[in-house]
């Protein structure tokens, strides 16, 4: 089975080797017809520390590393670029 990939906001990186991703999402109500935006947070391993606060990152399913961590940091785009 392919692992998912998705692309988020950092928003904390004060834990070490790990980082703490934003995921936007919009989808259209079933019964409102409007679009709605909901967020969720998850826990992504990042081994050289490379995140940055701000940046939009690409992470990966993983198997669990811990607790919450089941997700890795595979690419950066970089905040000031």
């Amino acid at each position: 089975m392919p692992k998912r990939v998705m692309e988020g906001v950092v928003v904390s990186t004060k834990q070490d080797k790990t980082a703490v991703v934003r995921i936007d999402r919009t989808f259209l109500h079933p019964v409102l017809k409007k679009i709605v935006r909901r967020s969720k947070k998850y826990h992504a391993h990042d081994e050289g520390n490379v995140a940055v606060e701000g940046e939009r990152i690409t992470i990966r399913e993983c198997p669990p590393r811990s607790k919450l961590k089941t997700w890795e940091v595979i690419a950066s785009e970089g905040a000031d670029s």
